[in-house]
């Protein structure tokens, strides 16, 4: 069967079975440690993607794709060999292997040093994320019957131009071994949904996103996730504002204090604490895409990253929810866990794995490698990078809160190769005088330098504004990998932060 010219295929599990499965995977471990590898990795990954989209009443997208295949890792004379392949005989996955360990000796040639990494122990066990509802098995055209409905709502509001809405499914079967005894097997399902409405007036262009910019909210969760947006009832609204930003009062330009809500507070996380504190970053190993990091090795356990109520964590346990960043194991078998990012305003901790972990003297590795799929390398991702909830109450804040902006939901974003210098712009703002939230403010945007915006940091909204936010397209590497990440926020004031330069006039 057929949609939209990319082929839909067998349920996962249908053309590969787990048992199937453990047989590729011991035919590549035994290859590569008959060809003389001292350690090697497999994950068997079968990826099954099902997105669809609409545009002003008409459908955008309409597709559905499964991949299969086995990608393994191979350490021999000190240095590491990848290879991955999609022709899943014997032959086919011996002559991968093989690759792998030819791949692994040719490296060495050019090492400065052999690889070491912290131990580990073995696994055998099997994980899957909880979920209601499995998306695959609901419809289609019931998925495609919402967006349209939303798609149609938001039209209804005189004065939008484009109303775009989506939807997208992952479910990632795999399984991980290796040499030293592992066999995990684990099921990931994701779900998310998003609305945007975008207005033309003049030469100017406005638009609203719900219930998140760039693509909405995404978790690791069944369709029962897409229910709960309430994507339809929120149409309406999405498409109002967007309009009444055109008559909005421009930003003002300044020094002023600032409300973040939590969308954009998870964005802020990831981008000046989630990818500075990747340690390959750190060590020079990593620069695509987001550059290197500010936060040399010397900094740890000494640096004032934020005020006394910053305390950021990075947990990929399901106990901390169902985030992007969730999972039972990571891609070398470490299980999950949380590690302090920032205590109590100071920094505490990196992203490892194995290998920087033993670089940089610690005993066990964070368990944050991850792959986008079987073809891919593993390497150093953030997991669910959050900030704790603190004790105030949104109403609260707002009162305690003389004049300030808020800014809401995520329009760009810019910061330096360091992760220091940075500046980002909401969809919508809105004006706080005397404790009360008044006027609608157009262009919101914000400037600063990492550790000094964090530290003007002197209120948090309290757990029950807390929501943990999914990014589905955190890039990083060469060739590109694109990963979900999570990022726990509740709305939180910032003090004394350069306001309105991004649409100074």
């Amino acid at each position: 069967m057929r949609i939209s010219g990319k082929v839909l295929l067998l349920l996962p599990g249908e053309n590969g079975s787990r048992g199937m499965m453990q047989d590729w995977a011991d035919w590549a471990l035994d290859t590569a440690k008959s060809r003389g590898a001292t350690y090697a990795d497999v994950r068997v990954m079968d990826i099954r993607h099902r997105d669809l989209s609409t545009k002003n009443g008409q459908v955008g997208n309409l597709s559905e794709s499964q991949s299969l295949g086995l990608g393994i890792r191979a350490l021999a004379g000190g240095s590491w060999g990848f290879a991955a392949t999609d022709r899943l005989t014997r032959e086919g996955i011996s002559a991968c292997a093989a690759e792998a360990v030819s791949i692994a000796r040719a490296s060495a040639l050019a090492k400065l040093h052999d690889v070491s990494m912290v131990p580990e122990q073995a696994y055998v066990d099997t994980w899957q994320n909880p979920f209601v509802k499995d998306p695959f098995r609901v419809p289609m055209e019931k998925q495609l019957d919402l967006l349209l409905a939303a798609d149609a709502e938001m039209r209804k509001v005189k004065g939008v131009t484009l109303a775009e809405t989506s939807m997208a499914f992952r479910r990632i079967d795999q399984l991980f071994a290796s040499t030293i005894g592992s066999r995990i097997h684990q099921t990931r399902v994701q779900s998310g949904a998003g609305i945007v409405a975008t207005t033309f007036a003049g030469t100017e262009i406005q638009k609203r996103s719900y219930p998140n910019s760039f693509g909405g909210q995404h978790m690791l969760a069944g369709y029962e996730l897409v229910e709960s947006l309430d994507l339809v009832e929120n149409a309406q609204r999405v498409g109002e504002e967007a309009v009444a930003l055109h008559s909005a009062i421009q930003c003002p330009e300044g020094t002023k204090t600032i409300i973040l809500d939590s969308s954009q507070l998870g964005l802020q996380i990831h981008e000046s604490i989630g990818h500075p504190v990747e340690l390959d970053r750190v060590l020079g190993m990593e620069a695509n895409f987001a550059g290197m990091s500010f936060l040399t090795l010397e900094k740890l356990n000494t640096l004032k990253y934020g005020s006394d109520i910053v305390n950021v964590v990075a947990d990929a346990r399901l106990a901390h929810g169902s985030g992007l960043g969730t999972f039972g194991y990571d891609d070398e078998g470490v299980p999950a866990q949380c590690t302090d990012i920032i205590k109590d305003g100071m920094f505490r901790g990196y992203l490892s794995n194995r290998e920087t972990a033993a670089s940089v003297g610690l005993n066990r590795s964070g368990g944050t490698m991850r792959t986008e799929g079987w073809n891919r390398l593993p390497i150093i991702r953030m997991t669910n990078i959050s900030i704790h909830p603190g004790e105030w109450k949104y109403d609260d804040l707002i009162a305690d809160t003389d004049d300030a902006i808020y800014m809401e939901t995520n329009r760009s974003w810019s910061i330096d190769d360091r992760r220091y210098h940075f500046q980002f712009s909401t969809e919508i703002g809105w004006e706080i005088k005397g404790g009360k939230k008044g006027r609608m403010i157009k262009h919101p945007s914000y400037s600063g330098i990492t550790t000094e915006f964090w530290n003007s940091c002197d209120a948090i909204c309290s757990r029950e504004h807390w929501t943990l936010w999914g990014t589905p397209n955190c890039g990083k590497g060469q060739p590109m990998q694109t990963m979900g990440t999570g990022h726990g926020a509740s709305p939180a004031r910032f003090k004394n932060v350069r306001v309105g330069v991004a649409f100074a006039k």
